[in-house]
């Protein structure tokens, strides 16, 4: 199981610039999140990252409720959280996991 303190350093690494509000959210759902338990550090920040990114900055839980599947929804906040990350000085892109 992964602390706390290196799931933040993780994260800090991916997310230089993230905003300090966001970035304890981020790790609290890292921590919190009993799917992560078990998951390294850099996997545990990457997941929580793209996690609160598509649900809490963009209107893919609105798209879900309009009836979009997932791999729609997703497909149409893609370009949005890809800027936002970038924007954090997030170097990894999405695109890389698909």
């Amino acid at each position: 199981m992964a602390k706390r303190s290196d799931i933040e350093a993780a994260l800090r690494r991916l997310a230089p610039r993230m905003p300090a509000h966001e970035f304890g959210s981020v790790v609290d759902h890292a921590v919190d999140s009993p799917g992560l338990k078990a998951a390294m550090p850099e996997s545990a920040a990457w997941l929580s990252l793209v996690a609160y990114v598509r649900h809490t900055l963009t209107e893919y839980d609105d798209l879900l409720e309009q009836g979009y599947d997932q791999d729609s929804a997703r497909h149409f906040v893609l370009g949005e959280m890809e800027e936002i990350l970038a924007g954090w000085a997030v170097r990894r892109k999405l695109a890389d996991d698909l």
